[in-house]
């Protein structure tokens, strides 16, 4: 917390904060799912003792909800074998208050730890340890996705076929900057499928924000662009004639996110543009749809056997009476392309997986430089590293009430330009910090409808509408 930036931070308390809408709206839907989905499970076991810990870790869950609802105090983590970082979280709570409440908390630290003592419930027993509660609801997510899958498994096919048969197109650099610019876009707005968001959504709405025709109506609503300086200095590198130019990952969301994340990821090693993507996954479920090492296999084993899984029923599907559309050999072909990309890529240490325990600590990448000097290190060797989504941004700018015109490169305090580390931040707006706007954008999209008029409140920056990618140079 002594590291922490000193603008105020974004409190569950504030009627005008998304931080009091989460809260009192969108947790408990959230917990109620949880609470589905193991029972779910019990029922598709016979073991007795798996199902009298499932139905203890119900109770913990509605327990949960409870205090939740009913603004009740925020009580210690149990030490489940990570003894520091357990600590780490009750010291916060021992110094945020006398004890603090649900509903009068700083929502990035309540958050982190709603989902961490969460993860107690399944750690410390013997069946549940490495359940994952949302690994059901992400995998549906990405069968629901598959008209955008396969429309950028198409697009894929053809540009890596074309980088890699002729070499020409790599130094065309108006088309590279085109693709280039599009990759990037694919990958901002696949963001917009967030599970936690997602708790009131239809099928049609998910399709909706999704595909070629949603990106290119959606380029409008990018309201700050750092994407050409982003470019400019990965290819400035790649000129260079630098070795090694590693492209990190911070992630965020599974699914058709990880998806497109790989799609990026293949369309810059393919380019000549990084020579080397490391992706950095959580290490425990997180913000129900964050991506864990298995997700990425998950994927990879999806795509691997493409009718098994895209003509596979789902529960929906059978209780609807609906089978899915068989896909076609070329569609399966598109597909095959992609993954015997990906697992080459994987095979020869060219995309890898490195995944790190702090991602999933409570407080503000502000801490990081003097919490984990270490991973600091690691993150300064790379060219370029992405942070993804909105958590993200949240932890790089403090999820304070900054002034929407403050620089980037300032809100992100230590994690800036004096970091030694190249920066990025791809991000759809679902929470009310946001900096880097032009002077009097901020007003202009509270005078939306819903935007929030004259109350104070950011209502444009909930919804995922409008979006940011920002960039801070440090080497």
């Amino acid at each position: 917390m002594e590291f922490d930036t000193k603008i105020p931070k974004s409190v569950t308390s504030d009627p005008l904060s998304f931080a009091s809408e989460s809260v009192r709206k969108r947790w408990p839907v959230i917990l109620t799912g949880t609470v589905d989905d193991i029972y779910k499970t019990i029922s598709q076991t016979d073991d007795a003792e798996k199902q009298d810990e499932g139905k203890r870790i119900v109770e913990k869950l509605g327990a949960l909800k409870y205090e939740v609802e009913h603004n009740k105090p925020l009580t210690p983590i149990v030490d489940d074998g990570f003894t520091d970082e357990v600590a780490e979280y009750n010291k916060e709570v021992a110094a945020l208050g006398n004890p603090p409440t649900w509903h009068d908390v700083p929502w990035l630290f309540s958050e982190c730890y709603m989902y961490r003592r969460i993860s107690t419930f399944f750690s410390t027993t013997k069946h549940w340890k490495e359940y994952d509660l949302f690994y059901r609801q992400k995998m549906d997510t990405f069968r629901t996705s598959r008209n955008a899958v396969l429309e950028l498994a198409a697009r894929y096919k053809e540009f890596v076929t074309e980088l890699q048969s002729n070499t020409d197109a790599t130094h065309n650099a108006d088309a590279e900057q085109i693709l280039f610019t599009e990759m990037f876009e694919v990958c901002l707005w696949g963001n917009a499928t967030d599970l936690s968001l997602l708790t009131n959504m239809t099928y049609e709405d998910i399709q909706k924000l999704q595909g070629s025709e949603a990106r290119k109506a959606a380029e409008k609503n990018i309201i700050a662009n750092d994407l050409p300086q982003v470019y400019e200095s990965l290819r400035q590198a790649r000129a260079a004639g630098k070795t090694e130019r590693r492209v990190d990952f911070v992630l965020d969301n599974a699914g058709f996110e990880l998806w497109v994340d790989l799609v990026l990821g293949g369309f810059l090693l393919a380019s000549g543009l990084a020579t080397q993507i490391v992706l950095r996954p959580k290490s425990i479920p997180w913000f129900v749809s964050d991506v864990l090492p298995a997700d990425f296999s998950g994927l990879l084993n999806a795509i691997q056997d493409p009718r098994a899984f895209f003509e596979t029923p789902s529960d929906d599907d059978k209780l609807q009476g609906k089978t899915p559309v068989p896909l076609s050999d070329k569609e399966v072909a598109d597909l095959e392309f992609v993954f015997k990309h990906w697992t080459e890529a994987h095979a020869e240490g060219q995309l890898i997986m490195r995944p790190d325990r702090y991602w999933t600590t409570g407080g503000s990448f502000w801490r990081l430089p003097h919490e984990r000097p270490d991973l600091l290190e690691d993150l300064k060797e790379a060219e370029l590293v992405i942070f993804k989504g909105d958590l993200n941004y949240r932890k790089l700018t403090g999820d304070a009430w900054w002034d929407a015109t403050t620089p980037y490169t300032e809100a992100i305090g230590p994690m800036g330009p004096a970091s030694g580390a190249n920066i990025m931040s791809l991000r759809t707006v679902k929470a009310d910090v946001v900096v880097g706007l032009p002077a009097g954008k901020d007003e202009e999209l509270k005078a939306t409808p819903d935007g929030g008029g004259n109350t104070g409140a950011r209502k444009w920056g909930w919804r995922g509408k409008w979006a940011v990618i920002s960039f801070s140079k440090g080497h």
